[in-house]
This record gives C-alpha cells, sequence and structure tokens, in this order.
C-alpha cells in the first residue's frame, strides 16, 4: 500500500449541518490512527463550510456532493465509490467510535474478512425504550462479542473492504439497503464476515415510544422488500403471513441476547415493550413481501438522522 492511500475511509452522512455531526466527528479525531485515516463526508449541501482545524488529524478528507439523497444507501455507495482507502467503514451520525476503533478493524482485515463489525455499547441508556430499539436491531453484537466469523455484522455500523463491495457493480445500491441480505449474499458468494470485539462503538436509540413504532414499521416493510425483490409472487403471500410469529419468536430470541449482555435491564416492562414494538416490526414485514417499500425508505431516511429529537430528557449520550 502507498503511503498516500489511507489505511481506512470512515464514511460519514451530513443530512444538513456539519454540527449534525460533530460528536462523531470527535470520535473519530480521537482514533489513534486518525492521521492514516480518510474522512468522507456525503452530503446535498454545497458547502459544509469545513473548518481546516477540525479535520486537520486525518490524511485526507473527501466531502461528495450529492442529489441522491432519497436513502441512506444511495448515500453510502456513493461514498463507497470515493473512498480511496482499502477498507471502508460505515459511521452513522448517530454513533461514536470508541478509542483503538479503527485500529481494530483495520487488524481484522489483515484476514481474509469482506466484512468485519465492531461490538455495539449503548451512547443513552437510562432509558428502557432506548434498550429496547437497541436490543432489536443489535442484540446479536452487544459487547462483549467473540472474534470471529458469524452470519451477518452490525449495519450501517460495519467496515468492508471496498473491493468486495465494488463488486456488485450498479447493484451495490439495492442490496446495501439491507446489510443483513448483503451479508448473506457475500457468504454465497464464497466470502465470510465476522465480529471483532475490540472494536467498538456506542449507538445512540431512539428513546421515544411513539417515534419508535414507525422506525420499526418502515425498517420492517423495508427489509421485507428487498429480501423478496426476485420472488413469486406465492412464495410473498407464504412469507406475509407467516409475519404473524415473528413478535413471539423475535421476542425470545432478543431475550437471550439481553440476558447475555444486559441481564439487569430484561425486566418485565422491557418484555413488554419490545414484544410491542416486534408486532409493528412484523406488520411491516408483512406488508413489505406482500406489496414492496411503497414509501418506507424515504420515511427511515427521515427518521435515520438528528436522532436527538427522539432521545429522552436526561438521557444523554455517554460517549467515553
Amino acid at each position: 500500500m502507498s503511503a498516500e492511500t489511507p489505511v481506512l475511509s470512515a464514511i460519514v452522512l451530513v443530512p444538513d449541518r456539519l454540527a449534525s455531526v460533530e460528536t462523531t466527528l470527535a470520535a473519530l479525531s480521537a482514533q489513534d490512527i486518525a492521521d492514516r485515516m480518510e474522512l468522507v463526508f456525503v452530503t446535498p449541501v454545497n458547502d459544509l463550510a469545513l473548518d481546516p482545524a477540525r479535520t486537520a488529524r486525518f490524511m485526507r478528507t473527501t466531502t461528495v456532493v450529492t442529489t441522491e439523497w432519497r436513502s441512506t444507501s444511495a448515500s453510502r455507495t456513493a461514498g463507497i465509490r470515493a473512498a480511496t482507502g482499502p477498507i471502508v467503514a460505515m459511521v452513522e451520525d448517530h454513533c461514536f467510535p470508541t478509542p483503538g476503533w479503527a485500529s481494530a478493524l483495520v487488524k481484522a482485515h489483515e484476514q481474509p474478512w469482506a466484512g468485519v463489525g465492531p461490538t455495539i455499547l449503548n451512547a443513552n441508556p437510562k432509558s428502557l425504550v432506548s434498550w429496547v430499539n437497541l436490543a432489536i436491531e443489535y442484540g446479536p453484537w452487544l459487547h462483549p462479542v467473540e472474534r470471529g466469523a458469524v452470519s451477518h455484522i452490525p449495519g450501517h455500523n460495519s467496515s468492508y473492504k471496498r473491493e468486495r463491495l465494488l463488486e456488485y457493480g450498479e447493484g451495490l445500491e439495492q442490496i446495501f439497503e439491507a446489510e443483513s441480505i448483503l451479508h448473506w449474499d457475500l457468504q454465497r458468494r464464497g466470502y465470510k464476515v465476522a465480529m471483532e470485539p475490540e472494536a467498538r462503538s456506542r449507538h445512540q436509540n431512539f428513546a421515544q415510544f411513539w417515534p419508535s413504532i414507525g422506525l420499526r414499521f418502515h425498517g420492517g416493510r423495508q427489509f421485507a422488500a428487498n429480501r423478496a425483490e426476485s420472488w413469486s409472487g406465492v412464495k410473498r403471500l407464504a412469507f406475509a403471513g407467516g409475519s404473524a410469529i415473528l413478535p413471539f419468536l423475535r421476542t425470545a430470541r432478543t431475550m437471550n441476547h439481553m440476558r447475555r449482555a444486559a441481564p439487569r435491564r430484561a425486566g418485565p416492562g422491557f418484555i413488554a415493550t419490545l414484544f410491542v414494538l416486534l408486532v409493528f416490526d412484523a406488520l411491516g414485514e408483512a406488508l413489505g413481501y406482500a406489496t414492496g417499500r411503497g414509501q418506507s425508505v424515504e420515511r427511515l431516511n427521515d427518521l435515520e438522522f438528528n436522532r436527538r429529537r427522539f432521545t429522552a430528557i436526561g438521557d444523554e449520550v455517554a460517549t467515553s
């Protein structure tokens, strides 16, 4: 690798103003190999008014201005194509890598893994709803986890060998909409994905109940629509009907993850809230299988950013 080539490109989506990713930028700046990293901002804003002092630690900073802000998948794909590092790491505006995250990912990628995921911590841990949403989205990867191959890694927050993603060509944007499907397809192609416990990131979660319903419903619908893209009508309807059992299956599975990672949080109130939100997730899946994605991509794109709108009073973001 050339001395002019970054070892890792961190891709950060900026929906409106640089201030919205300030905490994420600070976490990336604190990485011990920041001087060997590339920072790739993807934004619809023509001028982010970057302060050179804020990005001075990085080897390189690239800004991709895109009019294709219809989905996070389209934006991340633009960042992947613009990146110059052999490893691309997705970093959300509401997820904050801890010190040592980048070094651990780079070391893990010395192995032939196509993708490497970090272990996930809770950035706003006081709210019950926050823990429920975190467990639904990231249960298998909640700290602590074991190092090694897994069936899939944390969506929106994992790293990949860039050349493996570019093999998808024009199909990358679509398969990147639901990353579990990408992970399964990589394995179908003969590659593997893995977890690296020394790479850790704190995830900020929805902590208000009513907005969480929309998040779960549209997330479920988008996942099912992408999964069923090439299925027959009969198979779609069969899976739509089968979605009725998902809240029961997923509640049991998620509780196993919580008992491993945060047993004190897994009380009766947690179980009840978990089940209700998983009902809405299953309703979304049923509709996605039966009728497609509808407006879910656009709705999720709106919900995804500026997550402080949906946190609870007093449930501050823990970043250290």
